[in-house]
C-alpha cells in the first residue's frame, strides 16, 4: 500500500465516534434578535434563500481524512501508533508542502452549486488547524506560502468568492475560532489539552492578548479585503469567556466587521446572545417549527471535507431534509468538500444536479417561503395493496400569504401513495389544486376540516409539491 493510503487507514476519524464524543455544534437554548435594521434586512434576505452550500477544504483534503481534529490530543481520536504525537503533528503540518490544487476551479463550484438550485455559500477560510486559505499578513502558514505559491490564484480566497458574486449568490466566510498552529493558542512550552488552549491565561495575559490581537487582525484582512461579504460564520464555539477565560471580545470584533461590511451577519456559533444573529444546529434538524432564524448545517456525505471512500446521503434525502427545514422555519446548508485537486468531483456534481432538477420544478414552495400552520401532516402508512407508502406533508406558504403549498416527502425506500390525507389548510373552495412544475389540477375533497387529495396515476416516484388558495 502506498504510505498515504496507510496515513489514511490509520487517522480517518469515523463519522460515529466524532457524534460519540459529541464533536458537533448543538443548537443554542435561546435566541436574541438583532437590533441593528441593516443586520434584520439582510437576515430576512438570507433567509428567503433556503438552500446554501458549506464548502471544507484545506490540508485535510490531501490525504482524505477528517478536518482538523486528529492533530487533536482528545482520548476519542485514533492515530497511527508508529509515530509520537509530535511527529504526527509534524507530518500533519508538512501537508502545506503537497497542497498544491493545480485543477483549482472555483468556477466550477459555483456553477455546480448553482445547478444544485443553492442560494447562497460559506466557503472555509481556516479550520481549527490554523492553514489560511488567504494570504494572510500574520502568519506564513497559508496556502499563498507553500505548494501553490507560483500560482498567479494562490490567494484562492478571493477568486472563490468572486465566482460565487458573479452567480448573485450571498456570501459567507467560514472561521475558525481557535488555531492550533498558533503559538498564542497552543503554546509549545507545555502539552496541549484538548482543543482548548493550552495554557493558564490569567498566568499568561500578555499571550492571551496577542491571539485576540492575531484573531482580530486575520478576520479584518478578510472582511476589508475581498469584497462584500453578507454573513461571517464562526466555528469553536469553546472559545467563549465562560470556557476558561477564553474571551476574544466579540463586541469589538463585531464592531470592526460591520464597519467595513454594513449589516454584516455574525454567526458566533453557540454563543447565544448579540453575536449569533441565526442558530446553526449541526448534523440535525430540530424537533419542531421554530419562528426565529436557524439552519441546519448537514454534509453530503459523512464527512465535511472530501474522503476517498464517501458514503452519500441520496439526493432524495437531501431533498426531504430541505423540506422538512424549510417547513419548520429553518434554511439547509449542505457540506460538500472539493478534492485535493480543486474541483468538485463527478459523483457529487451528479447527485447535486438531480436535486436541482428538482428544485426547478418545485423550487416555489421553497424559496421565499414563510412557516404556516399545520406545518406537518404525517401520512399513515399503506396497511393494504401493493406498496406501502410512510412519507410525510409538510407545509409552507407564499410570502403574500395567499398561497399554501404541501410538499410531500417521498422516502427512498417507498412507492407514491393513491392519496394524501390533512386536517387544517383547507383549500379555498371552487378553487385549484395543483401540481407544481406541470401545473396539473388534482381532484380533492373536504370533509369535516380533513382534506383528501386523489393523486393521479404516471406521477414521477419522487417527492412533490402541491399549491393551493387556503380559506
Amino acid at each position: 500500500m502506498k504510505p498515504r493510503i496507510l496515513l489514511f487507514a490509520a487517522t480517518l476519524l469515523t463519522t460515529a465516534a466524532v457524534l460519540a464524543q459529541g464533536n458537533i455544534h448543538e443548537q443554542s437554548s435561546s435566541y436574541e434578535w438583532p437590533t441593528d435594521t441593516a443586520v434584520l434586512h439582510k437576515l430576512r434576505t438570507w433567509q428567503d434563500q433556503k438552500f446554501g452550500v458549506l464548502l471544507h477544504w484545506g490540508l485535510y483534503s490531501v490525504p482524505g481524512i477528517v478536518e482538523s481534529w486528529s492533530i487533536c490530543d482528545e482520548e476519542w481520536i485514533t492515530r497511527d501508533t508508529t509515530r509520537t504525537y509530535q511527529q504526527y503533528k509534524d507530518w500533519y503540518w508538512g501537508l502545506a508542502d503537497e497542497f498544491c490544487p493545480k485543477a483549482f476551479n472555483p468556477e466550477q463550484w459555483a456553477q455546480v452549486m448553482q445547478q444544485a438550485g443553492m442560494r447562497y455559500m460559506i466557503f472555509t477560510t481556516k479550520h481549527h488547524d490554523g492553514f489560511c486559505l488567504w494570504d494572510s499578513r500574520e502568519t506564513d502558514f497559508t496556502i499563498a506560502h507553500h505548494a501553490f505559491r507560483d500560482d498567479p490564484r494562490h490567494d484562492v480566497l478571493r477568486p472563490v468568492l468572486q465566482a460565487f458574486r458573479d452567480r448573485e449568490m450571498m456570501i459567507g466566510t467560514y472561521f475558525s475560532k481557535p488555531d492550533w498552529h498558533s503559538q498564542f493558542y497552543w503554546w509549545d512550552v507545555y502539552p496541549t489539552k484538548g482543543r482548548n488552549v493550552n495554557y493558564s491565561i490569567k498566568q499568561n495575559p500578555w499571550r492571551w492578548q496577542q491571539f485576540c490581537r492575531f484573531t482580530y487582525r486575520q478576520l479584518e484582512e478578510i472582511l476589508s479585503g475581498y469584497g462584500g461579504i453578507d454573513l461571517l460564520w464562526l466555528d469553536g464555539g469553546w472559545v467563549c469567556p465562560e470556557n476558561r477565560e477564553q474571551d476574544i471580545d466579540m463586541p469589538h470584533i463585531a464592531e470592526m466587521a460591520r464597519r467595513h461590511q454594513p449589516g454584516l451577519l455574525v454567526v458566533d456559533r453557540t454563543i447565544h446572545g448579540p453575536y449569533e444573529n441565526y442558530q446553526s444546529p449541526e448534523r440535525t434538524v430540530p424537533e419542531s417549527q421554530l419562528l426565529y432564524p436557524w439552519e441546519s448545517c448537514i454534509p453530503l456525505s459523512d464527512d465535511w471535507g472530501w474522503v476517498p471512500r464517501p458514503r452519500w446521503k441520496s439526493p432524495r434525502q437531501v431533498i426531504n431534509t430541505l423540506i422538512e427545514v424549510v417547513a419548520k422555519g429553518g434554511n439547509l446548508v449542505l457540506g460538500v468538500g472539493p478534492t485535493a485537486e480543486g474541483i468538485i468531483q463527478p459523483e457529487v456534481v451528479e447527485r447535486l444536479q438531480v436535486i436541482g432538477r428538482w428544485l426547478n420544478n418545485y423550487g416555489e414552495a421553497i424559496y421565499n417561503t414563510l412557516p404556516t400552520q399545520p406545518y406537518h401532516a404525517p401520512q399513515p402508512t399503506k396497511l393494504s395493496g401493493s406498496s406501502a407508502s410512510s412519507g410525510d406533508l409538510w407545509f409552507t406558504a407564499s410570502k403574500d400569504g395567499r398561497t399554501r403549498y404541501a410538499l410531500y416527502a417521498l422516502p427512498d425506500s417507498a412507492s407514491l401513495p393513491a392519496t394524501l390525507v390533512w386536517q387544517g389548510c383547507i383549500p379555498q373552495r371552487g378553487t385549484p389544486v395543483r401540481l407544481l412544475g406541470s401545473h396539473k389540477r388534482l381532484k380533492w375533497t373536504e370533509r369535516d376540516g380533513t382534506v383528501t387529495i386523489q393523486l393521479p396515476r404516471g406521477l414521477p416516484e419522487e417527492s412533490f409539491a402541491l399549491e393551493f388558495s387556503t380559506r
